[in-house]
């Protein structure tokens, strides 16, 4: 069964650019948003255009799985596909298994709709996603009346008899996980009656919106401080509807906090996501007294959109609270090596769903600061860096861990460090950010295996 192969490693050393970074570039787009775009589409009837598609290797399994699954899915131009849906509960069985390769959003929401249609399927990924437990995916979706059976540990590679009659859930969230609640809300799509999720801190809505989009009836009500309870009428008419994906705002973060650190640095992304629930970082950024400055706001295919400039100057130790982890849960790496390069203590609260992402990010995060000489420790489930108030030391060898944004995190700290930083493997950053070196370059990075 396990067939997939691993990329050959492409190591980098990573060096200060000579001179300041400069220039006007676009991101890739959303990798949340489409995700949900092709799996949407996929259970609508009709054909649906989306535009703005991230090319990276996590979505192109999902469209491979959406395929699989007896959508009509066909790439028209750079960005563009067109995915011809047979409508809710219509999915054909596929005839091998699904390969999910390192997408673990992928997988999680796939084992959602899976668990609610009357077919069996099996899931397996690369050796990162094989890692991963899904029983806090797997356990709740059980309800629905489908059988799981997998390694220790709800581990891939995941066999999934779905049910053609499935139960309407009611769960309220442990930990506050957008793909935990959007695999229990697409189960409840093909379920006769209400499902009900309860989080204890709002998390990124990219599920609620789209799903409104295609015509499901979803209903938002707060719950205690901060938290949400997402209603769900089952068994909607689903109905194509075009979708244009935004720029990631998880990957112009990357592009962004260089431009803040590199001395005498303006970078400007254009066509951002700025969804209040995946703005964090940039709150935070601001707070440490970054120059962000945003501009040419407008709203596209319902999300807000707008153009980023970062403008290098100088940043402070920040105190970030618990409840704005949600919001910014795949940018801490990038945060942490924003903090390094400031002036004094940071402290990053409640951070214990970095633990099961593409590697044990938290741990992996530490030891990317300390091989570089940057004072880090973790109490409980809080990061605390001490930064330098400038250039980091550098000098150290970063393990990323088939992790992309680790990849990424240590190459922008490179460009701020005394020393050269060697990256073990960025081969993994393509399956968010197509490009990423490319693009670095053009705004002046200078990076050379």
């Amino acid at each position: 069964m396990d067939t997939v192969h691993a990329p050959a490693p492409r190591p980098l050393t990573v060096r200060a650019p000579a001179a300041p970074l400069s220039g006007s570039v676009a991101v890739p787009g959303d990798k949340s948003i489409s995700h949900r775009a092709l799996m949407f589409a996929a259970l609508a009837s009709g054909e649906t255009r989306i535009s703005g598609l991230l090319e990276g290797e996590d979505v192109l399994r999902t469209a491979d799985a959406m395929r699989a699954l007896g959508a009509r899915v066909a790439r028209t131009a750079p960005g563009a596909w067109q995915v011809t849906g047979q409508g809710l509960g219509a999915l054909a069985e596929p005839a091998d298994v699904l390969d999910m390769g390192n997408s673990g959003t992928a997988a999680r929401l796939l084992s959602g709709i899976l668990a609610s249609h009357g077919i069996f399927s099996v899931m397996t990924g690369d050796a990162s996603l094989r890692g991963r437990p899904m029983k806090r995916v797997t356990d709740p979706l059980s309800a629905t009346g489908a059988t799981f059976l997998s390694r220790a540990g709800g581990r891939l590679p995941l066999a999934i008899r779905g049910t053609a009659d499935p139960a309407p859930l009611s769960y309220r969230l442990p930990v506050a996980s957008a793909q935990v609640k959007s695999a229990i809300l697409l189960a409840g799509l093909n379920a006769a009656g209400t499902t009900r999720v309860e989080e204890p801190v709002a998390t990124r809505d990219h599920t609620e919106n789209m799903l409104r989009h295609f015509g499901a009836q979803v209903t938002v009500a707060p719950l205690g401080a901060g938290g949400r309870t997402i209603t769900l009428a089952g068994r909607p008419r689903l109905v194509a509807r075009d979708v244009a994906v935004p720029g990631d705002p998880s990957s112009a973060a990357f592009v962004l906090v260089a431009a803040l650190l590199v001395p005498g640095s303006s970078v400007t992304v254009r066509g951002v996501g700025l969804n209040p629930l995946r703005t964090g970082l940039f709150t935070t950024l601001r707070e440490m007294g970054a120059d962000l400055r945003l501009s040419n706001e407008r709203t596209e295919g319902g999300e807000p959109v707008g153009d980023l400039t970062a403008v290098a100057g100088p940043l402070r130790g920040v105190d970030v609270p618990a409840d704005r982890a949600p919001s910014m849960i795949d940018e801490y790496p990038i945060l942490a090596v924003a903090a390094a390069h400031a002036a004094g203590p940071s402290r990053f609260r409640g951070l214990e769903e970095l633990r099961v992402k593409e590697s044990d990010r938290l741990a992996a995060t530490v030891a990317l600061l300390q091989r570089n000489g940057v004072a880090v420790d973790v109490v409980g489930d809080d990061m605390l860096v001490t930064g330098t108030g400038g250039a980091v030391p550098g000098g150290g060898r970063v393990e990323t861990r088939m992790d992309h944004r680790l990849a990424m995190s240590a190459t922008v700290l490179g460009l701020v460090a005394a020393a050269p930083v060697s990256v073990d493997d960025t081969a993994f950053i393509d399956t968010s950010f197509p490009g990423f070196i490319d693009l670095m370059n053009e705004i002046g990075a200078a990076l050379t295996p």
